[in-house]
């Protein structure tokens, strides 16, 4: 297992390692409005995760995404959301990210293909027996420890190596939800792994929008 924290999505597809697959905490499928609570796939995994259902955030519509201002993100989602509802500053803060997944995988379908995204709490909830966790990771914005341990039981108990150590500029956090995210990567690599929702449906662009587990 090799552990780095890379600059940006290109250097993952172009990693040496060459993955079959690829598994990203990041939204991928943008619609071109957004409904109650998000797409359907974060409407549907909500309910699963209980006390941590709130670090599930409801992706906005495509152009809101493509705003580079945040007055102008938040106009643009009030007239392309059903109820109007603005952009969070998080969500907004993400935006050059998912933006950079975006264009990749519009610009290659074959990569598509084998690009997946995840959600690190969906991927405990599995790896628990699909049970949502009882503790959170933070607390504050601080690392909880009693959070992090039950993660890395988990982990092992999955044959992961929840006890190395985070690289250069990643917390433990970080490195945990990457490992749930990876055991992820090799269920849909085994084609063991579900779709939320089980029929995904499609972006303007043919991109698929589903989390995975």
């Amino acid at each position: 297992m090799r552990l780095r924290v890379v600059s940006h999505f290109a250097d993952v597809v172009c990693a040496a390692e060459d993955p079959a697959i690829i598994a990203i905490d990041m939204p991928i499928g943008l619609p071109d409005r957004a409904g109650p609570g998000g797409r359907e796939a974060e409407r549907l995994i909500r309910p699963l995760l209980g006390e941590r259902q709130s670090s599930v955030f409801s992706v906005p519509s495509r152009a809101a995404i493509d705003a580079r201002d945040y007055s102008e993100a938040c106009s643009v989602a009030l007239a392309t959301s059903d109820p109007p509802r603005k952009v969070s500053k998080q969500t907004f803060n993400l935006a050059p990210k998912i933006r950079e997944v975006d264009a990749v995988l519009r610009d290659d379908a074959a990569l598509a293909r084998r690009v997946f995204e995840v959600h690190p709490e969906l991927a405990f909830w599995r790896l628990n027996g699909e049970r949502a966790l009882g503790e959170p990771k933070r607390v504050k914005s601080r690392p909880y420890p009693a959070g992090l341990a039950l993660r890395r039981t988990i982990l092992a108990r999955a044959g992961l190596d929840a006890n190395a150590a985070a690289p250069a500029g990643a917390g433990d956090d970080d490195l945990l939800d990457a490992l749930a995210c990876a055991a992820v990567a090799r269920r849909l690599h085994a084609g063991t792994a579900q779709s939320f929702p089980n029929q995904p449906q499609l972006d303007a662009f043919g991109l698929k929008m589903a989390i995975w587990s």
